[in-house]
């Protein structure tokens, strides 16, 4: 039984709400905030059991800890904007209150992602005997646990791993995003890495693709050569990577629009003025995209997700690949939310149940493969996210 505050009322924020309430045993009393109140209790109508909800501000320390002290939650769900990772962490260490989120920080002024900002915090949440577990939704996420269930379960040593990323889903809009367009502009838009022989290997953005046979009917795909979060943990905690890459699918529908918003500056988030006013291109060009959220009715097909993994067991070379696949319409029934909302939000209810049961616990901060990955694999299958394995 445990109180949980919820930060983000988007459509990832939803998703975490509504498989909270499916575990009233281990959520027995939530708060879902946002800085539109509105839009909390809009989802709070849905729900099959009361939550509270409220207003705050994401950016405001102190905005967070009178919220923090009036609710007294032992668990803060982050899934706000990444911008704000570093104040709710912040407010978290203030209150005694431990912390998960599904992505690594990033300042607003520079499409950098890292996890040195918030791995920084090591020492201070140790110290509180806190915990904070960092990037609980897919990729990142499922796909560290992915991998550190194939390191326990079928490698002595991984060489190479491709995390691969397919939404073969289509929305019928002529230009939309399936998460927050400013976040995924920004991702798409930058430098793409990869780790390859001790080092990071940086090439142009899009710059690199070749086609890859989905399973299951989905098909040929042409994915697309990115950088991911994940990569920079797992280079960390997984020494014997030799290469570690991500890969994701985009249509050409989708690229064709992103290059005349480039070439035209609208993914810029540099500030121009516009009538005395100071405004971000990219903020504005968020404002009038379809929201994410209104998606769910229209999308149908299905995502992909999983890691193709190469490495040795007993001496021999061994291929193994791990996925999950989640259908749009299946998960906006029984959640009212496309895949890609449902595949990062339902990740981060079953990480919140790993700390709260006592089955992941520690004092600092972490990373999703640090911790055994068997229980979180067994939960995957029982709440939404079953996935598959075979040996190449």
């Amino acid at each position: 039984m445990s109180r949980v505050l919820i930060i983000g009322a988007g459509g990832v924020g939803s998703v975490v709400v509504h498989k909270c309430c499916q575990v009233p045993d281990i959520f027995s009393e939530i708060m879902l905030a946002s800085r539109t109140k509105e839009k909390c209790d809009a989802i709070a109508a849905q729900l099959p059991m009361a939550i509270k909800t409220a207003r705050v501000d994401a950016d405001q320390v102190e905005d967070l800890v009178a919220l923090m002290q009036d609710f007294r939650p032992e668990l803060c769900i982050n899934v706000a904007l990444p911008y704000q990772d570093l104040t709710i962490m912040d407010a978290c260490l203030e209150c005694g209150v431990h912390y998960l989120d599904t992505a690594n920080y990033e300042p607003r002024d520079e499409a950098k992602f890292e996890y040195h900002w918030q791995w920084a915090y090591q020492e201070r949440f140790k110290e509180a005997g806190l915990m904070a577990l960092l990037g609980s939704g897919f990729d990142p996420g499922v796909t560290n646990v992915f991998t550190a269930w194939a390191l326990k379960t079928q490698f002595d040593e991984i060489k190479e791993l491709d995390i691969i990323d397919c939404n073969a889903g289509d929305h019928g809009q002529p230009f939309a995003t399936n998460f927050n367009p400013e976040i995924n502009i920004r991702e798409v838009t930058a430098p793409a890495r990869h780790w390859e022989g001790g080092q990071w290997v940086e090439s142009p953005a899009l710059a690199t693709s070749k086609e890859f046979d989905f399973p299951e009917g989905i098909g040929s795909r042409k994915i697309y050569l990115m950088y991911h979060e994940e990569l920079e943990s797992l280079s960390k905690h997984i020494p014997t990577l030799k290469k570690a890459r991500f890969w994701m699918t985009f249509s050409d529908n989708y690229l064709r629009h992103l290059e005349v918003l480039q070439n035209i500056g609208m993914t810029s988030i540099e500030p121009v003025d516009f009538k005395g006013q100071q405004i971000i291109p990219l903020q504005f060009l968020k404002a009038v995209l379809p929201d994410p959220g209104s998606l769910g009715p229209l999308t149908h097909g299905r995502t992909c997700i999983g890691c193709l993994i190469k490495g040795l067991k007993n001496g021999q070379e061994k291929e193994y690949y791990v996925y999950n696949i989640c259908d749009h319409q299946q998960c906006y029934e029984e959640v009212g939310a496309q895949a890609v909302s449902y595949t990062t939000g339902v990740p981060a209810m079953i990480g919140a149940m790993m700390m709260l049961s006592g089955v992941w616990k520690g004092k600092g901060v972490f990373n999703m493969e640090e911790f055994d990955p068997a229980p979180f694999m067994e939960k995957l299958n029982l709440h939404g996210l079953p996935w598959k394995e075979h040996i190449l």
